[in-house]
């Protein structure tokens, strides 16, 4: 099959030249989202298409794990967020997702994704499309308008805390033995894995980690822990790096990942372990290695990545210093 089969990213040209024109339009990829959805249990797909802040068009799809409950699985808005920080986008703009098997209806995210989402900066003026296949026209609504009364991260975090999709560094290194001095090309599956962790979006109880995947052809893929104020709605690095394998996997069957490591913190307030592992025994190949490494904040790192406030162009916005 084609590669542009399995096309999840779309620079604003090229989703230009699938019609997506302008907001309205961006109903013209769904049908592409839909047919990228797995679905094996509830065969029930859903789609998402989103604008990020860069321009770039993003596709979301839900993704269900074969033998697991499916509350493991990945919604479609979970998925799109989840590129969207894997590709270091800084912002959500816009959002239409499927409501209907056709694909012809699109509505709110469900209540779970609509407290996912707000952990993102600025989620409040994400406009979402609210459009019925009886209408030829649809209308674009804010998180702000659908999610009142809200829960939100702004009611348990310090004033000026970074959030998704802001730059940030967790400062982790790996514990004892596991640690190496690597370069910045290096090729170890527990380093990729470290810098997932580094990426960790665990503000609320402070245990970052990420996982690496490694599939039959020696490719890897990589995600990490993002967690949510209102805490179910979290999404765990292993469905964070299943992400990645969906997106850049070319179809690939999840019996093709042969390898896998987790790092996380040793007793972490929220381990992942062990629900990496039951995952990883239920869909991965048989023979598949896992491996669980530690890592602890390293002090001397926090001293050279300081996150400061900063003001560009008016906004307020946060960077790393080295």
């Amino acid at each position: 099959m084609a590669q542009d089969q399995y096309k999840f990213v779309f620079t604003a040209k090229e989703a230009e030249a699938e019609g997506v024109t302008e907001p309205m339009r961006l109903p013209n990829l769904i049908g592409k989202a839909m047919s990228l959805a797995l679905a094996p249990i509830s065969k029930y797909k859903v789609g998402a298409v989103g604008r990020a802040r860069s321009g770039r068009i993003y596709l979301g799809v839900n993704v269900e794990l074969p033998g697991l409950p499916l509350h493991h699985s990945i919604h479609a808005e979970q998925f799109l967020v989840t590129n969207l920080a894997l590709n270091s986008e800084k912002g959500l703009h816009l959002l239409a997702v499927t409501i209907s098997t056709d694909g012809n209806d699109f509505g709110a995210p469900c209540g779970n994704c609509r407290q996912f989402l707000m952990e993102i900066s600025k989620a409040l003026n994400i406009k979402i499309l609210l459009k019925s296949k009886y209408e030829a026209e649809g209308s674009f609504k804010s998180l702000r308008l659908l999610l009142p009364d809200r829960f939100s991260p702004d009611d348990v975090l310090p004033k000026g805390s970074p959030l998704l999709l802001e730059k940030r560094h967790n400062c982790l290194s790996l514990s004892g033995s596991a640690e190496e001095i690597c370069s910045s090309d290096c090729s170890h599956l527990k380093c990729k894995a470290l810098a997932a962790a580094n990426n960790s979006f665990s503000p609320y109880t402070n245990s970052p980690s990420g996982v690496a995947l490694q599939d039959d052809d020696g490719n890897w893929y990589r995600g990490w822990y993002i967690e949510s104020v209102a805490s179910s709605p979290s999404l765990g690095p292993v469905q964070a790096a299943l992400v990645d394998f969906v997106a850049r996997g070319l179809g690939k069957g999840f019996d093709k990942i042969v390898e896998a490591v987790l790092v996380e913190k040793k007793n972490a307030r929220v381990s992942q372990e062990r629900t990496a592992e039951m995952i990883l025994d239920t869909i991965a190949a048989p023979n598949c290695d896992f491996k669980v490494f530690h890592c602890y904040e390293d002090l001397v790192k926090k001293m050279n990545y300081i996150t400061i406030p900063e003001v560009e162009n008016g906004k307020k916005g946060y960077i790393v210093r080295k």
